[in-house]
C-alpha cells in the first residue's frame, strides 16, 4: 500500500501527519541494531545455520532505525477497534467487555505459571478451578457431567457428536442421519458430517422458529441426534422445545443444544430442564472472557448421564481424601481432544467471571442484555426491516429489503457504520434472512453508547434515502479507502513482499 492510499481526515488548517507504512520509511543504511566488533575468528553465517536452512533470494527487507519499528507499531495499535474502545454489535459472536479483574486472576503466578506436567499433588489449586468451573456450569445449564477440554464452540460441537456416536455405537444401534434446522448454527452441519454422518435439513416457520411438525415427519430410528440453536440465530426462542426434545427421544435419538447464545438463558432457564441432552458453551462468549482473531476460546461440553461415559479423557474426579486427581482409566471415552485440560487461562477467567457476579448477577446480565436488544429493535424497526416479526432475546435481526430501494445493500451500509465510530454488525447471517443486518448490543453497553448506535443507524438510513452514493462509496473517514472485495479474495496477498514483487503485482 502506497502513500497516496492512506487517507487521514485532517481538522482546517492543521498539518496531516504522513502515515508512512514501514517499507516507505526504509532508507539504506539504518539499522535498529548496534553490535561490537567481534572477538572471534568470523567463520561465516554457513558454520552456524545448516546451509539447507539459508537462503539467497531475500531481497528489500526494510532498513530502519528501532525507534521508527517502535512509532510503526505504536501507530498501527491506534488505529485497532476493540471492545475496549467502543460498541462491537456483532451479532451471533457476542463480542462483551472482558472485566479486568479476569486478566488479573488468570495472570496469579500460581494459575499463569503452573507446568500442565505436575502431578496431582502439586495441582490441587489448578484441578479445584476445573472441578468448580464443571460445578458452576452444571448448575448454569442443568446438565450434570461437563468436559472443559474443546478449546472452541465448534470443537465442542464436534466432541459432543463424537459422544454421541460412541453412544450408538456401543449399543449397536449405527445411525447415518442428523437433522438440523435452517435457523441453527453454520458450523453445525459441518461438525455432523465431520463425524461421518449425513444431514438433513428442518425447516422454520413463517415466525422464525423451528416446526415440530416438520421434525416429527423426519425423524426416524436412522436419525442420530437433533442439533438445534436456542435461542436461534434470529434471536428467538424455541418455544417448542420441550415437544421437540420428546419427538426426538421417542424414536431413540439425542437432542443437542448449541449454546453460543447462553447468555439470553444465563440465570433464567436451563437446557437441561427443556430435555436437551448434550451443549456446548462459549466461554468467550458467555462467560467473558477474551474473544476475536481465532482466539484464545474455550467450547466446554455438558452432557446427561447416559453420554458421561464417552465424555474426553482425563477427568477430575475426587477421591476419598478429598483430593483431585486426572482420571485416565475411561475405556469408553472417546480420548483426547485437547492437549492436557483445554485452554486453562479461559477457564481460570470464567471461574472469575461466574463467581463476581454471582447468580444473582448473572441473571442481571442476561435480563440487560435482552433489554438492550429490544431497545434497539423498537428504534430501529421503522427504519430497517426485520426479518422476522415478533420478539426477539439477546439480538435482532433486520435486512436491507427498504435500502435495495435505493440501490444500497447491507454492505455498504456496514462501510458506512465505520464512519460513524462503530465496528459494523454482522452481515449475511443468518442465511434464511436475506440481507441480513445481525446486531447484539449484550449486556456490557449503557443506554448513552447504543443511543449513539442507533442514531448512527438512523442517519444512515436517511443517506440511503437521499444520498445513495455516499453510503455505497464508504469508508470515507478510515485511514484505507474501500477495497476490492473480489480481488482480495480471489487473490489474496498472504506472505512478505519484497518491493520487486509488489511491483510485478500491482
Amino acid at each position: 500500500m502506497s502513500n497516496k492510499d492512506v487517507k487521514v481526515p485532517a481538522a482546517a488548517g492543521h498539518i496531516v501527519r504522513n502515515e508512512e507504512l514501514i517499507f516507505e520509511r526504509s532508507r539504506p543504511g539504518r539499522r535498529g541494531y548496534l553490535l561490537p566488533e567481534l572477538d572471534v575468528p568470523d567463520t561465516g553465517v554457513e558454520s552456524l545455520v545448516p546451509s539447507e536452512l539459508l537462503r539467497d533470494d531475500i531481497e528489500g527487507l526494510p532498513e530502519v532505525s528501532e525507534f521508527e519499528v517502535v512509532r510503526h507499531f505504536t501507530r498501527l495499535s491506534t488505529w485497532n477497534y476493540g471492545v475496549d474502545t467502543g460498541l462491537y454489535p456483532l451479532g451471533s459472536c457476542t463480542m462483551k467487555y472482558n472485566p479486568k479483574v479476569n486478566e488479573s486472576i488468570a495472570r496469579l503466578e500460581g494459575f499463569c505459571r503452573s507446568h500442565p506436567l505436575l502431578p496431582d499433588f502439586l495441582s490441587q489449586g489448578s484441578l479445584e478451578i476445573l472441578s468448580q468451573l464443571e460445578a458452576a456450569l452444571s448448575e448454569i445449564t442443568g446438565l450434570p457431567y461437563f468436559s472443559l477440554q474443546p478449546a472452541a464452540g465448534a470443537h465442542g460441537e464436534l466432541t459432543a457428536m463424537l459422544a454421541i456416536r460412541a453412544c450408538h455405537a456401543k449399543s449397536g444401534n449405527v445411525r447415518k442421519t442428523v437433522l438440523i434446522p435452517d435457523s441453527a448454527h453454520g458450523t453445525n452441519p459441518a461438525s455432523a458430517i465431520m463425524c461421518g454422518y449425513d444431514v438433513h435439513g428442518v425447516t422454520s416457520t413463517s415466525e422464525g422458529l423451528l416446526d415440530p411438525a416438520d421434525v416429527e415427519r423426519n425423524m426416524s430410528e436412522d436419525v442420530a441426534a437433533l442439533m438445534l440453536t436456542n435461542p436461534n440465530t434470529l434471536g428467538k426462542f424455541e418455544e417448542d422445545i420441550d415437544k421437540v426434545c420428546e419427538i426426538v427421544h421417542a424414536k431413540g435419538g439425542f437432542v443437542y443444544m448449541d449454546g453460543a447464545n447462553m447468555n439470553a438463558l444465563m440465570g433464567i432457564a436451563r437446557p437441561g430442564d427443556m430435555g436437551v441432552d448434550c451443549m456446548h458453551l462459549n466461554l468467550h462468549k458467555t462467560f467473558s472472557t477474551p474473544h476475536g482473531g481465532g482466539g484464545p476460546g474455550a467450547g466446554p461440553i455438558g452432557v446427561v448421564r447416559q453420554l458421561e461415559p464417552f465424555l474426553p479423557k482425563p477427568r477430575v474426579v475426587r477421591g476419598e481424601d478429598g483430593a483431585l486427581r486426572l482420571d485416565f482409566d475411561r475405556p469408553e471415552s472417546i480420548g483426547r481432544v485437547r492437549a492436557f485440560v483445554g485452554n486453562f487461562g479461559v477457564l481460570v477467567r470464567a471461574l472469575a467471571y461466574i463467581y463476581t457476579l454471582g447468580a444473582k448477577g448473572l441473571r442481571e446480565a442476561t435480563e440487560t442484555a435482552v433489554l438492550n436488544a429490544n431497545y434497539i429493535k423498537h428504534r430501529l424497526e421503522d427504519v430497517y426491516a426485520l426479518a422476522y416479526e415478533g420478539d426477539v432475546l439477546h439480538e435482532v435481526v433486520f435486512t436491507d429489503r427498504r435500502q435495495q430501494a435505493y440501490g444500497v445493500k447491507n454492505g455498504d451500509i456496514a462501510k458506512r457504520v465505520i464512519d460513524y465510530g462503530f465496528y459494523p454488525p454482522t452481515m449475511s447471517f443468518p442465511l434464511i434472512a436475506p440481507g441480513a443486518i445481525m446486531i447484539e448490543p449484550t449486556e456490557t453497553e449503557s443506554r448513552e453508547e447504543l443511543d449513539l448506535f442507533i442514531d448512527s443507524m438512523r442517519a444512515i438510513a436517511e443517506e440511503c434515502e437521499n444520498q445513495p452514493e455516499m453510503v455505497k462509496s464508504a469508508p470515507h473517514r478510515t485511514r484505507m479507502g474501500r477495497f476490492d472485495e473480489t480481488a482480495a479474495a480471489r487473490k489474496p496477498i498472504l506472505r512478505w513482499q519484497s518491493p520487486k514483487e509488489r511491483v510485478a503485482g500491482a
